[in-house]
């Protein structure tokens, strides 16, 4: 089985829970991850990633190449 390769940068959010009361207890924000197979033209394959749903749209947006390069990073990364 290939590997999946995270390209989030996304960690996990804190805050409250609020009781009627308003008694507060700590909880945790996860965020939205799916596992998905992205097609990559420069590379001519699919790559197995974890992404965000927020991420899948933006990379069905503006395509995954600038996708990465807003990160900081090369798209031989996901090889």
């Amino acid at each position: 089985m290939a590997s999946r390769r995270s390209i989030s940068t996304v960690k996990p959010q804190f805050g409250n829970n609020r009781s009627h009361s308003l008694k507060a207890t700590r909880r945790q924000f996860r965020p939205n991850y799916q596992n998905k197979r992205l097609w990559v033209p420069e590379l001519e394959r699919f790559v197995r990633v974890r992404v965000t749903a927020k991420e899948l749209r933006t990379i069905d947006k503006i395509g995954l190449r600038e996708f990465m390069a807003r990160q900081g990073r090369k798209i031989e990364e996901l090889v």
